[in-house]
Order: C-alpha cells, then sequence, then structure tokens
C-alpha cells in the first residue's frame, strides 16, 4: 500500500509544502517599497528639478606656461590677426591647454614675471637661421624632410625668410567679372595666403632669383607672371634630390608631363635624349625666342648639336643649316618618340 500522497501542483509555481500566499505577500511589498522610494525621490509638487550642470574645469597649464591669453594682454595686434592663421590649430596641443604662442616662443612665465624681459623668450627674429629652423621643423620635419640639405638652407635662409609665422599680405583679388586666367590667379593668391608666404609668388622668388625673372618675358614663356604656373608647380623649395630643386619623380619628365600630356608616351621608337637627359636637354623651361620653347632659336640649329652635318648631307643631301632651311621637324614630325616609325615620321 503507498504510504506517499499525491502531489498537488499549486499556483505560481510553487513547491510542495510553501503557501502561495506568502510568495504574494512579498511581491507586494516590493512593489509597495519600490513606489514609496520613487515618491520621496521626487521634487514636490510645482517645483521643477534643477539641471545638474558639471563645472568646467580649464585644463591646467605646463609648467612655465601663461597662456595665449596672457600674450595678447600685451601683443594684441598679433593676437587679432592671428585669429585665421593655421597655426592656430597648436591651441589643441598641451591637452587643449589653449597654449598658442608658447609653442613656438617657448615657456613665457620667465618673460612675464620679468616684465616682457626679450631675453627670458624665444624671438625667431633675434635667433640664427639654424634655431629657427630648428624650431620650424620640429613640426613640419614630416612634411619638409630634405631642408637641411637644400640650397635655401646652406645659403643661410630660414623659415621666416619665406614665410611670414603670424600672417601674411597677398595681393587683392580681381573682381567677379574677371576671366579664367583672372580665376586662377585668385585661386594661386589664396594658396600663398594659406601658406604664409610674406609676398605672392613669383615675386617673392624674383627677390632673390633675379636672375630667372627676364627669362619670364621672353616672346613665349610659362604663364608665371600671369598667375598661371606658380615656381612651386616645378620646384620643391624646401629641397629636393634633383638641380635647382626641381621636384623629385619617378620619371624625370613628370614634371613636365604632367601639363604636356601629348608627348608623355611611352613609345615603340623613343627619341634617346628624352630618355637620357630629358626635356631640358631641348627646351627652356621659363622663356625662349622660340615659339617651342626651344633652346635655340632655329630648330636645325638644334638638331644638329646632335645629329652632325655630315650624316645629314648624306642622308638628306641638305646644306649648312639657316633660318630659311626646311625645318627637320617637317618631316620628322613626331620628334619625341613615335609607335610607327623609327625615324619618327608622319
Amino acid at each position: 500500500m503507498r504510504k506517499n500522497r499525491p502531489v498537488t501542483r499549486l499556483p505560481f509555481g510553487a513547491a510542495p509544502g510553501f503557501r502561495p500566499g506568502l510568495r504574494a505577500f512579498w511581491i507586494l511589498m516590493l512593489c509597495a517599497a519600490t513606489f514609496c522610494a520613487m515618491a520621496l525621490a521626487a521634487p514636490p509638487a510645482g517645483q521643477k528639478q534643477a539641471a545638474t550642470v558639471p563645472a568646467t574645469v580649464a585644463p591646467a597649464l605646463p609648467s612655465g606656461y601663461v597662456g595665449s591669453e596672457t600674450c595678447a594682454t600685451c601683443h594684441e595686434e598679433v593676437s587679432k590677426g592671428f585669429e585665421n592663421n593655421l597655426h592656430t590649430k597648436m591651441a589643441l596641443m598641451h591637452g587643449s591647454a589653449g597654449i598658442t604662442c608658447e609653442n613656438c616662443h617657448g615657456p613665457g612665465q620667465a618673460h612675464v614675471e620679468g616684465g616682457g624681459d626679450v631675453t627670458k623668450i624665444f624671438d625667431p627674429a633675434k635667433a640664427t637661421p639654424a634655431q629657427v629652423n630648428a624650431k620650424c621643423l620640429g613640426c613640419h620635419a614630416g612634411t619638409h624632410p630634405n631642408f637641411d640639405r637644400s640650397p635655401h638652407a646652406k645659403a643661410g635662409l630660414s623659415c621666416i625668410s619665406c614665410h611670414s609665422i603670424h600672417g601674411a599680405e597677398v595681393q587683392k583679388p580681381l573682381p567677379a567679372s574677371m576671366n579664367m586666367l583672372g580665376a586662377m590667379s585668385n585661386a594661386r593668391s589664396a594658396a600663398d595666403k594659406e601658406m604664409l608666404l610674406k609676398a605672392p609668388q613669383p615675386q617673392l622668388c624674383f627677390q632673390c632669383h633675379g636672375d630667372v625673372k627676364p627669362q619670364f618675358g621672353m616672346p613665349f614663356h610659362h604663364k608665371v607672371n600671369e598667375g598661371l604656373v606658380t615656381c612651386n608647380d616645378c620646384h620643391d623649395v624646401h629641397g629636393a634630390f634633383l638641380p635647382n630643386n626641381l621636384k623629385s619623380t619617378a620619371d624625370q619628365n613628370m614634371i613636365c608631363t604632367k601639363c604636356h600630356t601629348e608627348v608623355r608616351g611611352p613609345f615603340v621608337f623613343e627619341h634617346a635624349p628624352v630618355k637620357a637627359e630629358g626635356c631640358l636637354s631641348c627646351h627652356s623651361p621659363h622663356g625662349s625666342q622660340n615659339p617651342r620653347m626651344l633652346n635655340m632659336p632655329n630648330i636645325n640649329v638644334l638638331c644638329l648639336q646632335c645629329h652632325s652635318q655630315q650624316a645629314a648631307d648624306a642622308v638628306h643631301g641638305m646644306s649648312s643649316p639657316s633660318s630659311d632651311s626646311v625645318p627637320c621637324t617637317s618631316c620628322h614630325t613626331y620628334i619625341h618618340g613615335s609607335n610607327m616609325n623609327a625615324a619618327f615620321l608622319r
């Protein structure tokens, strides 16, 4: 005979021997306690709860620094013109403590406490070119890694020889009714301002390179004076591995062919000087008396510098070249190279 009595399934999933009413009682008490806690935490009727605004604490300045606001109390004229300067991004350094002036001039506490003692602050205008360059390259070394070996550095120039760190005066923009050349000139002027140049190109470069300036007055020249082309389109003024600070490229002719794409190639039959010596073997890049900006005013004289007169007489029956002779390019049309003929004929 079975002595265990049957087990009855109770509500709420209660186990045998546990009263369901007791569980319901504890649940009710928990809800009541939660409601009371919310009521006590709520503000009185008709009174809005004050918003909790965390106090803004200015980041602490590093030791020896006073901040740009202190600098502006004496150098107000510089501070006002510095608002649109790209160097204002330096305020994000040092934990966004607002340090701008002292990133270049060094900690200013001793300068301020000394009543503006100029010996207690770094003044680029009184420093050596090497000191100025070291200060600027502390941030710009990644952009201009070759400046120390550049002709400009070896000539004793510093960054502030060309750049106005606090700002730059550039030419006024042309009126809205300008042509495309004027629009490009305005764009160049804006770029000069962004680079903080002391003067717009090419006037800035001509201050030292006066021997090059007359070449842009030739009958045929690159449109540098007109603002269509600038010096730094071809030259890396901060240093390069090619002569004359020409920009370094995988193809030495890319400086020219990035604009003159019709002669870029590659060609099946190549003109040897183009590969061996480059465009400058035949062309004068700044200006020339020749419409093609050749080194020589007469095409035949230029060609016969490599191709002897005897060969020309033997092959073509040509006499000594003169200005009224038939130009070599009348027949050898594709002088830069050809995919059809080794003699570069049509």
